[in-house]
């Protein structure tokens, strides 16, 4: 059984639901951290910026390449999850994420990441077929929160990337969750 694609994935105290356009100044508040800028690619500094990501965010679920969610807290921004699927249908994808600065060191993270991993191998099963088969989860080596967000995620170390400059500056490393993996408990 599969679930719709409008169904969004749950976490424990969270609510992760699309990206709006109502989003645009918690955006441009959680992009004020430097460590969050640190690790992502893309500027987001005022309101044209914020649309522009917005846009991307909507496109890629047009598509069916990028489907990210925002991830909220009492009805504050928190984090972001998405899921990227290179080619849709295929067999693997990517999770990317970031926590906002207040949001560090609660959990919220592994709870959204491991929701929408398990909301995207449900909604991309195909009838009785294998679907969904693989997702990866990639950082840099230098960020070592993201490698325990990965580990509290059920996403086993795969291997080390090498470093891709100028966009990827440093080595980084791929941990890997496969359909059928099931999470140790009490992680």
């Amino acid at each position: 059984m599969t679930v719709a694609l409008d169904t969004p994935p749950t976490a424990d105290g969270l609510l992760l639901r699309p990206f709006e356009d109502a989003d645009a100044p918690a955006l441009i508040e959680a992009y004020r951290d430097e460590t969050l800028r640190r690790f992502t690619r893309i500027p987001l500094d005022d309101p044209e910026q914020a649309a522009h990501w917005l846009a991307l965010q909507y496109d890629g679920w047009a598509a069916g390449t990028r489907y990210s969610f925002a991830v909220l807290d009492a009805g504050r921004l928190v984090a972001n999850v998405a899921l990227k699927r290179g080619t849709p249908g295929g067999e693997t994808a990517e999770v990317g994420y970031w926590t906002a600065a207040p949001a560090r060191g609660r959990g919220v993270a592994p709870r959204a990441v491991e929701a929408v991993t398990a909301w995207a191998f449900e909604a991309f099963a195909v009838d009785g077929l294998d679907g969904l088969r693989r997702i990866d989860l990639l950082h840099q080596v230098d960020n070592h929160a993201s490698c325990r967000v990965a580990e509290k995620s059920g996403y086993a170390f795969r291997e080390v990337l090498s470093a891709l400059p100028p966009e990827f500056p440093l080595d980084g490393h791929r941990h890997a969750r496969n359909r059928l993996d099931v999470p140790e408990a009490g992680r």
